[in-house]
C-alpha cells in the first residue's frame, strides 16, 4: 500500500456523522480501512464475511450510509452478501473490492445494487475518491428529491380537484373552496359561463367526507318545467299521466351525498318554493305522496346571473336566494386572469396529445401571444375547444396563428356593426347585435345550440325564441 494522503471526503453533512461498514475477511485489511476512514470523518464498523455483516444490519438502529465489501470471503462472499441483503440495502451505497475481478464481475455486482468497483490492491485516494463520488452522488439525489417535492408542493398549490390556476385570484378560490368542504354548508357558485363553476363544485364535494357517496349534477335549465319537481322530488306511481310506477328524484339519489344545481337561476318560481322548503327542513315530497321523506343532501348552486338583481326585480325568491348565499365563491372570467392562460393551454395540449394519439410539443411564441391578447367570452371552456380544434386540424408539433380560427386572428371585440345600422335607436341596434352574435355562436358551435347558450349566457328557451324572431336558421 502506498502512503497515506490527506485526502478528507466532501460535503459531509454537519448534523451527523457518516456511518461505513467494511466487509473482508482480511484483518489487516479492516485494520487499514478503519483508520484511514476514521481520520476522513467516518464512523466504522467492521465486519470478516456477509454473515457477520448481516447480523450487524439486523441489530443496527439505522442503515449505514456506506458499505465496502470484499467479493471473496469465505462462509459468505460479497455478491451472496448483495443477494441476502437486498431489502435492507436500499438507504446504503455499496461499493464492492476485490483482487480477481474482471468487467464481468464488476457488472453482475452492479445488477446486485453495487454503486461501485474498486480493484484490489487500490491506492489510499482511490477508496476516498470513490466515496467522494458516491457522496455526491447522494447529495445530488437528495437535491433532486427535495426539488421534487418543493415542484410537487408548488403543482400541488395550483391545483384544486381537476382544476388548475396560478393566478392570485384562483389561489384564494383555492384556498377558500379547501376550507369549505369538510362542512356542510351550502355553497353558492357564481360566474360566467365557461369559467369553471361544475369543477370547483366537483371539487368541493371530493374533498368533502361525502367524497364516497353520490354527486348528482343537475342543468336546471335543461329540464321542461313540467317535469322538474318529479326530476327533483320524484313520484309516486299513478302520480300524474305516464307515471306507470313510483320513482326516486334527484334529491333521494343524491342521499348523503352533494346534489349540484347548475344554472339555479332558471328554476321558475313555483319550484323555488319547495326547494327552499328541502334546504330549510331537509324533506322532500314526491308528487302525489302524502308523506314527506328526509334526505340528507349538501346544496351547491351555481349560476352566471346576478341573483340579487334577480331577486330586487321578482324574478327569483328573495328567501332562497338568501338562504343559497351562506358561502358564495365568484369565479373570475379568464380575461380577468391571464396569467393561467399558459397553465392552462399546456394541460389541455398533454390532454389531447393522449386523447388524439397527437405529438404536439407545445405552442410558439406568437401563437401564445394570440391567446393572451383574445378576450375569451366563453372562458376555459373556449380555451379547450380552441386547443382540441387547433390539434386536430394542425400538420406540425407546435402550435402557431396559423392553427386558431379566424375569429380569433381577428378583433377580439364585436363593434357596432355600421354596415348594416345606421340609425340611432338603441331598440333596433340591440337587435342587430343579437342576431349577429347568436349567428356568431352558432357557427362556431357547429350549430350545437346548448354550447351556444354557454357562449351567449342565455337559457335555451330563450335562444330557441331568438332564433325566431330573428329567423336564424342554423
Amino acid at each position: 500500500m502506498t502512503e497515506e494522503k490527506n485526502f478528507q471526503a466532501p460535503d459531509q453533512e454537519p448534523e451527523r456523522e457518516k456511518r461505513l461498514l467494511v466487509i473482508d475477511d482480511e484483518a489487516n485489511m479492516r485494520h487499514m480501512l478503519s483508520m484511514l476512514l476514521k481520520k476522513s470523518g467516518y464512523l466504522v464498523e467492521t465486519a470478516s464475511d456477509g454473515k457477520e455483516a448481516l447480523k450487524l444490519l439486523e441489530k443496527a438502529e439505522a442503515p449505514y450510509d456506506y458499505i465496502l465489501c470484499d467479493i471473496r470471503m469465505p462462509k459468505m462472499g460479497g455478491m451472496e452478501f448483495l443477494r441476502a441483503a437486498k431489502e435492507q440495502l436500499t438507504q446504503s451505497t455499496v461499493i464492492v473490492m476485490s483482487a480477481y475481478g474482471s468487467i464481468d464481475t464488476a457488472i453482475e455486482a452492479m445488477k446486485l445494487g453495487a454503486y461501485d468497483y474498486v480493484s484490489k490492491p487500490f491506492k489510499s485516494d482511490e477508496i476516498l475518491l470513490a466515496l467522494c463520488k458516491a457522496e455526491e452522488r447522494e447529495r445530488l439525489k437528495k437535491e433532486n428529491l427535495r426539488l421534487k417535492r418543493r415542484i410537487e408542493t408548488i403543482e400541488e398549490s395550483y391545483r384544486f380537484g381537476t382544476m388548475i390556476a396560478k393566478s392570485k385570484s384562483m389561489q384564494t378560490i383555492f384556498k377558500l373552496s379547501r376550507k369549505v368542504a369538510p362542512y356542510g354548508t351550502t355553497v353558492l357558485i357564481t360566474g360566467e359561463s365557461g369559467t369553471g363553476k361544475e369543477l370547483v363544485a366537483r371539487g368541493i364535494h371530493f374533498n368533502s367526507e361525502r367524497a364516497q357517496n353520490p354527486l348528482i349534477p343537475v342543468n336546471c335549465g335543461g329540464i321542461p318545467e313540467n317535469l322538474l319537481e318529479s326530476e327533483f322530488f320524484g313520484h309516486k306511481k299513478g302520480a300524474f299521466t305516464g307515471a306507470e310506477k313510483s320513482r326516486k328524484g334527484l334529491f333521494e339519489e343524491a342521499h348523503t351525498g352533494t346534489i349540484f344545481l347548475d344554472e339555479v337561476g332558471e328554476l321558475p318560481l313555483s319550484l323555488q318554493v319547495k326547494l327552499l322548503r328541502v334546504l330549510q327542513d331537509n324533506e322532500i315530497r314526491p308528487v302525489g305522496d302524502s308523506k314527506s321523506k328526509t334526505v340528507d343532501v349538501r346544496v351547491i348552486a351555481a349560476t352566471a346571473k346576478n341573483l340579487e338583481e334577480e331577486a330586487a326585480e321578482g324574478r327569483f325568491r328573495q328567501d332562497l336566494y338568501y338562504r343559497l348565499n351562506v358561502l358564495i365563491i365568484k369565479i373570475p372570467p379568464l380575461r380577468e386572469r391571464k396569467e393561467d392562460i399558459p397553465l392552462l393551454t399546456q394541460r389541455f395540449i398533454e390532454r389531447f396529445n393522449k386523447e388524439l394519439g397527437r405529438n404536439i410539443r407545445g405552442i410558439t411564441p406568437e401563437g401564445m401571444a394570440l391567446l393572451l391578447k383574445h378576450r375569451w367570452p366563453g372562458n376555459v371552456r373556449e380555451l379547450e375547444n380552441i386547443i382540441e380544434r387547433a390539434m386536430v386540424l394542425t400538420d406540425g408539433d407546435l402550435l402557431t396563428p396559423e392553427s386558431f380560427p379566424e375569429e380569433l386572428i381577428g378583433p377580439a371585440s364585436v363593434g357596432l356593426p355600421s354596415d348594416t345600422f345606421t340609425g340611432f335607436s338603441l331598440k333596433e341596434a340591440q337587435r342587430v347585435v343579437e342576431k349577429k352574435l347568436i349567428t356568431r355562436a352558432l357557427t362556431e358551435t357547429g350549430g350545437n345550440r346548448t354550447r351556444a347558450t354557454e357562449l351567449l349566457e342565455i337559457s335555451h328557451p330563450s335562444l330557441l325564441s331568438k332564433m325566431k324572431t330573428y329567423e336564424i336558421d342554423l
